[in-house]
């Protein structure tokens, strides 16, 4: 599958669109005011331990206090020098409060949220993972040809066996290495630990002691393999950044970097802008007519699919099959598009047939297989509906990219304009009941007014005559819907 990688840099934004034969896969935004965390690693405080969620807050000098929970904690305990890290079901036993304690983050603070820490330090490099004072190998799963995973692990394990006390992940990418391509990477990573070590030893809490790459650095890391034919960057300085860190780290990869001077944008040259816009509308149109519905919430993203203007060409069943067999196809993409996480429950239309159901299942997880994000699915629940999380570690591209309105607050709905027309009316029984005034004025917005005006005007009049003093109205053109204020004159 032919794949590319765009970047489009501008002065305060970075974007990096991962596109496979022509069409936008993912896409991932930085901006400079609001820099991933993901990677970076803290010397923190303690500042509170709570034994009864088994978890701390934890000062790493960021916006606001950070979580840890005991499952992210391998330390020795407070005081005990030279014993080894382990972990431990009771935080009080591995924490105090103002316990000095070296952090990273596992996933950016999202919404009302402070980042999530672990004390499980790792370092990526391309072609492993170093995981500090924990000596085991480990093989990516995607790797699944066994001799080649034999292999890898035999390396790594030579050395642990060399007297290395460090860790390894062998990643993706180190398919098919050589040796001596992963041992660069090791001594690489190595003396990159050291000097993170060093820099903790002498830091205050609060200090970032280990920043990850940028994230067009980060996208030839993590990225870029055997089937990405090109990478495109459209900023001439930071090409030659790119060309630099490759030829340094990446050899393999830097005769495919193109620098790209068009005049007409890069996004806009793939409709990647236009694929963008889409991917924050609720409303997917599937290539048969069919449609999916996307609402995400704060607990969960739900997805309704529906067979909409696709009528088919046999039975009802086969309509159906074919709907959702196409939804789940577009549904993967989506996921990985607009970068959802947690809990999403898919609502494909019900399906009769077990077979049928087993296959947009197995569709599913197999336009799931290319997510680098971790996912995980149930089968069909008794009420027909799909389970599936997937991993969460930076904000959605909606929250990225949008805020609530401020006419709704996010809720996607406003008062009709009758119910705020008796909403006011109810105000004004209670002003009059309560205060002494020779007249009322009510400001609205104008569709309640003019509403007030016309079918609710023997209502006003009514209203009137039951206080025993005049009502006047007066549009305000800067009020929402919703906003209305009674005053006594």
């Amino acid at each position: 599958m032919a794949q590319e990688i765009l970047i489009n840099v501008t002065p305060r934004e970075t974007r990096v669109a991962l596109v496979e034969n022509g069409v936008l896969q993912e896409v991932s935004i930085e901006r400079e005011r609001r820099r991933g965390l993901v990677g970076n690693v803290y010397v923190g405080k303690v500042v509170r331990v709570l034994p009864g969620m088994q978890a701390a807050f934890v000062d790493a000098g960021l916006e606001r206090t950070a979580f840890l929970h005991v499952n992210d904690i391998i330390l020795p305990p407070p005081g005990a020098e030279g014993v080894p890290p382990r972990r431990s079901e009771n935080i009080s036993e591995l924490l105090t409060e103002q316990q000095r304690i070296l952090v990273q983050v596992v996933k950016d603070p999202i919404g009302s949220k402070g980042a999530r820490l672990t004390t499980n330090i790792t370092v990526p490099s391309r072609y492993l993972v170093l995981l500090p004072h924990q000596p085991s190998v480990g093989v990516s799963a995607r790797i699944e040809d066994e001799a080649e995973r034999a292999r890898l692990k035999a390396i790594g394990q030579a050395f642990l066996d060399e007297g290395d006390e460090n860790g390894y992940i062998v990643r993706t990418a180190a398919e098919q290495a050589s040796e001596e391509a992963l041992r660069a990477d090791r001594d690489f990573l190595r003396k990159l630990w050291d000097s993170i070590r060093q820099r903790a030893e002498h830091a205050q809490p609060g200090t970032l002691v280990h920043e990850d790459l940028p994230l067009s650095l980060r996208s030839m890391r993590d990225l870029v393999a055997g089937e990405v034919e090109k990478v495109r960057i459209d900023s001439r300085e930071n090409h030659q950044r790119l060309l630099d860190f490759c030829e340094q780290f990446l050899p393999e990869i830097a005769p495919r970097i193109e620098y790209y001077p068009g005049e007409r944008p890069i996004f806009d040259l793939y409709g990647v802008e236009d694929e963008l816009q889409k991917a924050l509308e609720r409303k997917v149109v599937l290539k048969s007519g069919g449609y999916l519905i996307i609402d995400q919430t704060e607990a969960m993203t739900t997805i309704d699919v529906n067979t909409g203007a696709y009528v088919g060409h046999r039975t009802l069943a086969e309509t159906i099959f074919k709907t959702n067999l196409e939804a789940a196809q577009a549904i993967a993409r989506q996921v990985r598009l607009r970068n959802l996480g947690g809990i999403i429950i898919i609502d494909f239309i019900d399906m009769l047939e077990a077979e049928h159901q087993r296959q947009v299942l197995r569709a599913l997880e197999k336009a799931l297989e290319r997510d680098h994000a971790k996912t995980q699915i149930s089968g069909v629940s008794a009420l027909g509906l799909v389970e599936m999380t997937r991993k969460r570690t930076r904000e959605s591209l909606e929250h990225i990219l949008c805020q609530p309105c401020p006419t709704c607050m996010g809720r996607g709905s406003l008062k009709t304009a009758e119910t705020v027309c008796y909403e006011i009316f109810r105000e004004i029984m209670r002003a009059a009941r309560q205060f002494e005034a020779k007249q009322l004025l009510v400001l609205a917005a104008q569709e309640v007014v003019d509403l007030m005006l016309d079918e609710e005007s023997a209502s006003v009049a009514q209203l009137e005559e039951f206080i025993g003093r005049p009502i006047k109205l007066q549009a305000e053109p800067l009020y929402t819907q919703e906003q209305f204020d009674v005053v006594l004159m």
